[in-house]
């Protein structure tokens, strides 16, 4: 199982520039008629026949952000979002990570200008958002927040449920749609500040669609956050064997380990799309406590921190990060 190694990505094209990249394509879509999702699809093809990589792997069956076998996985799960001891148990505790790690780097660059609302002004992207878990305390700290799933029934629930919280309804709202089709076109581009995908990249069918278009989205400088599952021996043990199929605590077939990225992987494929990677830093989860820790092995869980390449509102070069030391082991 363990002897088919993913092809690696974009060899030999981390100096192309995502945001010259998407506007020469775009100029070139015009003309033509294309939609967005086409021109990803295109580019993706175009890549890595250059690459020399042919149309196998776990990343290059559709050139779609969009599994539908994981849409379907998801769907039955979709009233559980919310239920703090059921299958998404693991997903709440996380929250006491992913949410500082996502809020600390911001402040790192842009300063807070609202006591106890320090990420206010601020647009985020939460990619495959489910039932808002992630969204809404980030709405909490002062952030515009829209949270996109293909799940409408999770987007159901997760509007639903920040609808009872008065300080999130002017602040975080939810659309059922791929990444793709939030993108699509000019309209599309350059809206926000940072794009948060937790937990959500080992789902997608296609990764270097992903990575071009959370480019697309961004602003100059703008951050992206990413956490996922190592591909290692390990992570297939615990995550899979361990995780799902002895002590349940998500649910079976919820994971592939095929699907499963090493950091090293996922960052030349951010730098070949125009992100630097500033920091990554690994998880670990305690099934004993329910808690979720930092880590200085990245073999099992990571977090990863990335800016678009280009000029923010403010330099980040004078607010050093909180994580800065880029760990691969």
């Amino acid at each position: 199982m363990y002897s088919n190694k993913v092809n690696r990505l974009m060899l030999g094209l981390n100096n192309l520039k995502a945001t010259s990249v998407s506007s020469v394509v775009r100029r070139a879509a015009a003309p033509r008629g294309l939609s967005w999702t086409t021109v990803c699809r295109e580019r993706t093809q175009r890549l890595r026949r250059s690459a020399g990589l042919g149309m196998s792997g776990a990343h290059s069956a559709s050139q779609s952000t969009l599994d539908s076998s994981e849409v379907r996985r998801f769907q039955p799960l979709a009233s559980k979002w919310w239920d703090e001891e059921g299958e998404f148990a693991a997903l709440h505790a996380m929250n006491d990570l992913r949410v500082p790690f996502v809020r600390d780097n911001l402040l790192s660059v842009h300063r807070a200008r609202h006591p106890g609302k320090p990420l206010a002004g601020l647009r985020v992207l939460d990619v495959g958002c489910g039932g808002g878990l992630l969204s809404e305390p980030l709405g909490r700290l002062g952030a515009n927040v829209l949270g996109i799933d293909p799940v409408e029934e999770s987007i159901s629930v997760a509007q639903l449920h920040s609808s009872h919280d008065p300080d999130l309804r002017d602040r975080v709202s939810y659309r059922a749609c791929t990444l793709e089709e939030l993108s699509e076109g000019e309209q599309g581009a350059a809206q926000f500040d940072a794009v948060v995908a937790s937990e959500v990249v080992e789902h997608l069918a296609d990764l270097e669609t992903f990575a071009f278009c959370c480019s697309h989205v961004l602003k100059p400088g703008g951050s992206l956050f990413i956490t996922t599952i190592n591909k290692t021996n390990l992570s297939y043990a615990l995550a899979i064997v361990v995780a799902e199929q002895l002590l349940r605590i998500v649910p079976t077939g919820t994971h592939n380990w095929e699907k499963f990225i090493s950091p090293e992987e996922l960052e030349r494929l951010l730098e070949s799309n125009g992100f630097t990677v500033q920091s990554v830093q690994g998880m670990m989860y305690s099934p004993l406590s329910g808690a979720w820790s930092w880590a200085d092995s990245t073999a099992i869980n990571y977090a990863l921190h990335a800016v678009k390449e280009g000029h923010g509102a403010e330099d980040s070069s004078s607010h050093p990060e909180e994580h800065t030391e880029t760990t691969h082991s």
